[in-house]
């Protein structure tokens, strides 16, 4: 089996992709994350997949594109649902990679995240893979999550500090997000 990983962050990735090597699964892997802010955020996550493809020898393809303005644009007005968003921008081009690369199936290291909607992932992995006619491998591997992180920390990777969209960056540091909420009612 030829399998494309999506991969969030190395953190996330590395014990997803041991448990999937062990199977004798061909493993590929794909990095894009447009959603991912600031800038230097974004690059700080892709030099240390870099870093993850290098020490594992893990054929990988960087899609680099910082995509704030994308990704803002179709989160505007509808920030309830941006993980919704964010998640399809990823994995439908997780799906789509995965079909013109003639892989059987597609997967994502989002599925290791206990702070991820596994339900929606899922969701909308699953219609990603009727749309380009491609299996979808989702497994759950959040009972490892902490277990991902420590490898991460041994092997080196940086260690982010929360999920990686602006939003996201916001609700992490409570009193900027309390001081966001004040500033919201004063300028209605």
């Amino acid at each position: 089996m030829k399998l494309l990983i999506h991969i969030c962050c190395a953190n996330c990735a590395i014990y997803p992709i041991q448990k999937i090597r062990n199977r004798g699964i061909n493993l590929y892997g794909l990095w894009f994350n447009p959603n991912i802010h600031p800038f230097l955020e974004y690059e700080k996550r892709m030099n240390s997949v870099e870093l993850l493809k290098n020490k594992i020898s893990l054929d990988l393809t960087f899609i680099d594109n910082y995509g704030l303005v994308d990704f803002i644009r179709k989160v505007v007005f509808d920030e309830k649902s941006r993980c919704k968003h964010c998640y399809s921008m990823r994995l439908e081009e997780t799906a789509k990679n995965a079909k013109r690369l003639s892989m059987d199936a597609f997967t994502t290291s989002l599925l290791i995240s206990p702070y991820q909607n596994i339900n929606l992932i899922n969701q909308i992995c699953s219609e990603m893979s009727e749309r380009y006619n491609i299996d979808y491998y989702g497994e759950d591997f959040r009972d490892s999550f902490y277990e991902s992180r420590s490898l991460g920390r041994e092997m080196g990777f940086y260690q982010q500090k929360y999920c990686g969209c602006i939003y996201s960056e916001m609700e992490r540091y409570p009193k900027i997000g309390d001081r966001t909420k004040k500033l919201n009612k004063i300028s209605k």
